[in-house]
């Protein structure tokens, strides 16, 4: 119904912005990440989402088209619904989610705020190829190369030796492709010593 809303933020809340364009005042629910990228006073282009459920209307702004994207991926999924999507869209950016996605990460998952172990296993299940078929689209495979078995397995590893899920997952997205696991494994453990 709503593209995008162009106009200048009248208030911030800590799930809201209230954003005036030609005299009217829209209540935006959004994400933390949008959030922080907000001024009161100033101008701002929120995309939007509208989204009607039985017992409510509400309209959600991102900051970008890829966020909302990825809440419309995300709100897909068999219970998870717009406050969910939200949480996971506040403590995750869009590349750690589809991340998470593509390396079956479910720790990074699991630790948003509301999610359990069970949403997420069914979130990796019911996203997986769309998230390869958007990545591959977008021409972004190559970021995790064609070894995505092996960066599961290390970020796996990580996860086992104790890291956090999302710390895991970045320290694996961000390693150069390896021929064995334990190279990929002990890149990405130099690039946690190194932070």
């Amino acid at each position: 119904m709503y593209e995008y809303i162009r106009g200048i933020v009248d208030e911030i809340g800590p799930d809201r912005a209230v954003a005036e364009a030609a005299g009217v005042g829209y209540l935006l629910l959004c994400p933390a990440t949008t959030l922080k990228t907000l001024q009161a006073g100033k101008e701002a282009k929120l995309y939007t989402h509208f989204h009607i459920a039985q017992d409510a209307i509400a309209l959600y702004g991102f900051c970008s088209n890829e966020e909302r994207a990825m809440f419309r991926r995300l709100i897909g999924v068999t219970r998870v619904g717009p406050k969910l999507a939200l949480a996971v869209l506040s403590h995750l950016s869009v590349s750690d989610i589809a991340g998470a996605i593509l390396t079956e990460n479910a720790d990074a998952l699991s630790s948003v705020p509301g999610m359990g172990k069970k949403t997420a296993a069914r979130l990796l299940l019911e996203l997986k190829e769309k998230v390869s078929e958007d990545m591959r689209r977008a021409g972004l495979e190559q970021s995790y190369g064609g070894a995505l078995d092996m960066r599961t397995e290390a970020t796996a590893a990580l996860v086992a030796l104790g890291y956090d899920g999302v710390v895991a997952g970045r320290a694996v997205a961000s390693a150069d492709d390896c021929d064995r696991v334990e190279d990929l494994i002990t890149q990405a453990l130099k690039g946690l010593a190194r932070q």
